[in-house]
């Protein structure tokens, strides 16, 4: 082989050797975007607070209208949701900016532009307006000028104090008290207490709590709207942040982001059982009862349950449809997610037979797990049924806050005046479980108690109905009208009574 060869094959090598090391190179000064660190650790860490609108622990897991929507981003990038929690939201904005251990945060977070120097917001998921709200016994005020002098109350660190503040210069003696670490729902309540004369709070938020607190009426709106967003750190890598904004955009165009907005802020009044409830229930005893019967009656005698307490929740829960529904999921007769469902062995949860037998095992693992300290037998029950509704963590939660205020954790009438407390931050913010709708377990254990007890009477009045009617005339569907009028007033005497 001649010199020149030679010399060409070396330089040919010596070429080859540089492509090489400039392609190490290359791969060892890559470094992965924000979006490529979150799936290679695995977990999105959210900046977020215990609350009504962000996340709370429901009776199988977190839930909430903004823990829905995270929860959501977080399976579209294949990671796990981790919820840090921070209750102020002015600290909540100082870690956001000075540490880089958290990636975002969602709070009910008010896109305010003082607030858009700081932080990087995504695209809005909801839009509310600034509504006061004032104690009933006040004259109705129509403009800001009418608060002078008043008590009003707003949440430290909030866009309604920055609202607040560009208005001061139009009304100078405007005045207000701004409370820290609270929830718009402690707003409410110092205004229905008496404990201050009105508040700002976000018009979704009002809709939704405001049949809990009959002292408190809705004022005039501020001019203007309010977008909802979450919050990132400034940073130049915008992978996670444009990630975040495409997955909100998909959700708007295919309506998920329409129903998820309908599941948790359409207002679900809490009513007692009326004339109207006894009428409909009267009439699908006749229609829709004798389909179920045979199998509720089998499911208590399993179970070692009153089969009428069982018909009681499923019409509570279903009104004996077996296609129910509701906005959180939960569906059949007995209305069960589909953990619960998976629990008791139920792989159909709208076959009526599966939904029964389930719903009368868990209600049954329920009154077992119910401490053997509560003796009483009817304090039992209604804590299974406050269980079946908010869930066991929840309750006990309860039983703590009744027992640390000198009442007995072991009686319902005193545990059922501190379930409603678990929805105010200065109470939750002290127990394991957090945040819950507190006062939906006390109405439905007084739904199902009143429909157990028509239940039982119209059971009893069939057995004696039976055995002193002829034979051929058994067979006939027909509710005498007698029925009706009997139901009706045992419908006010249980609602009259002051147990709950």
């Amino acid at each position: 082989m001649d010199i020149k060869r030679l010399k060409h094959l070396g330089l040919r090598a010596f070429i080859g050797l540089l492509l090489i090391n400039a392609s190490l190179l290359l791969v060892r000064s890559y470094q992965p975007d924000l979006l490529e660190q979150v799936r290679e650790a695995g977990e999105l860490r959210v900046l977020s607070r215990n609350g009504p609108t962000t996340y709370y622990e429901g009776p199988k897991g977190y839930t909430g209208y903004e823990y829905t929507l995270l929860k959501g981003f977080a399976d579209e990038i294949g990671v796990e949701l981790v919820i840090v929690e921070e209750s102020s939201l002015g600290k909540m904005f100082n870690r956001l900016t000075n540490t880089t251990s958290e990636h975002l945060a969602a709070a009910n977070i008010a896109v305010t532009p003082k607030r858009s120097k700081r932080v990087q917001f995504t695209r809005p998921f909801i839009e509310v307006q600034q509504q006061l709200i004032y104690h009933k016994g006040l004259s109705e005020p129509r403009e800001l000028g009418d608060l002078i002098g008043l008590d009003l109350v707003v949440i430290a660190h909030s866009a309604h104090v920055e609202r607040l503040k560009e208005m001061h210069e139009t009304y100078p003696e405007l005045s207000w008290r701004e409370i820290d670490n609270a929830e718009m729902i402690d707003l409410m309540e110092m205004v229905h207490k008496g404990e201050a004369d009105a508040a700002l709070v976000d018009s979704h938020a009002f809709e939704l709590n405001r049949y809990a607190y009959s002292r408190v009426r809705a004022g005039f709106f501020l001019p203007g709207s309010q977008q909802l967003a979450w919050a990132f750190p400034p940073s130049e890598d915008a992978s996670l942040y444009e990630a975040a904004n495409a997955y909100l955009n998909r959700i708007a165009e295919n309506g998920e982001l329409a129903a998820i907005h309908h599941r948790f802020f359409q207002p679900m009044p809490v009513e007692e059982v009326d004339t109207a409830d006894v009428f409909a229930l009267m009439r699908r005893l006749e229609h829709r009862f004798p389909r179920w019967e045979e199998d509720l009656r089998a499911a208590g005698e399993e179970f070692g349950l009153d089969w009428t307490l069982l018909a009681a929740i499923s019409y509570q829960e279903s009104h004996w449809d077996p296609n129910s529904v509701s906005p959180t999921g939960v569906r059949g007769l007995m209305m069960l997610t589909r953990a619960t469902a998976s629990e008791v062995g139920v792989d159909n949860r709208i076959d009526p037979t599966q939904s029964i037998y389930g719903g009368a095992r868990y209600f049954r693992n329920l009154l077992d797990r119910i401490p053997t300290r509560v003796t009483g037998e009817e304090d039992r029950l209604y804590m299974a049924l406050a269980a079946y509704n908010v869930g066991m963590g929840h309750l006990e939660d309860a039983r703590v806050l009744t027992e640390r205020h000198g009442d007995n954790p072991n009686i319902w009438a005193d545990v059922s005046k501190y379930l409603p407390l678990l929805s105010k931050r200065q109470y939750f913010s002290n127990t394991k479980h957090g945040y819950a709708r507190g006062w939906e377990p006390v109405h439905y254990v007084r739904k199902v108690r009143s429909y157990h007890r028509i239940l039982a009477w119209y059971a009893e009045q069939e057995e004696r109905r039976l055995a002193v009617r002829p034979v051929e005339e058994q067979n006939t569907n027909e509710l005498p009208q007698s029925h009706f009028e009997e139901a009706r007033q045992l419908s006010l005497q249980t609602s009259s009574l002051s147990v709950l």
